[in-house]
């Protein structure tokens, strides 16, 4: 319920949105604005997502956080960090760097390279078998399992 509350009041508010991305649980943990992060301070440590949106009401930018919230302990134990940047006006860099038009996602390994962008949101399960597919993460699961 807290959820849906604070999904109605991003929708009416920008600063709603960041108010939802700024709490304490690991889904807010999980997602957080874009502001003027570097990609660089997530090399080998996490897999962003950047989600692109031209409002923080396009319904593909709704549906994209609706599906990361239903699932996130699985994109959690994949080290994934979600950026949001719903506000194309005030130029952040991710926003230069990647160029979004519209509605964007793109994920992004832990080796800094751009791995898949996708002009429609992505269910959980896409993204997590997009991830699993990349020799890092290949590598971390031959890892837990004891192989080297």
């Amino acid at each position: 319920m807290k959820n849906i509350l604070l999904l109605v009041l991003a929708l009416l508010t920008p600063q709603a949105l960041h108010a939802l991305d700024a709490g304490g649980d690991d889904e807010t943990e999980l997602i957080r604005p874009a502001g003027e992060n570097d990609l660089a301070e997530f090399l080998w440590v996490a897999r962003p997502i950047i989600i692109f949106a031209d409002s923080p009401s396009d319904p593909r930018f709704l549906q994209q956080i609706e599906y990361i919230e239903a699932d996130s302990p699985a994109l959690l134990a994949r080290d994934v960090v979600v950026l949001t940047d719903t506000n194309p006006g005030a130029r952040l860099p991710l926003r230069q760097q990647l160029r979004p038009r519209g509605f964007m996602l793109v994920l992004i390994d832990k080796e800094g390279a751009v791995t898949q962008r996708k002009p429609l949101p992505w269910s959980v399960r896409e993204i997590t078998r997009a991830i699993d597919k990349t020799p890092e993460r290949r590598r971390e699961i031959d890892e837990r399992r004891g192989r080297h």
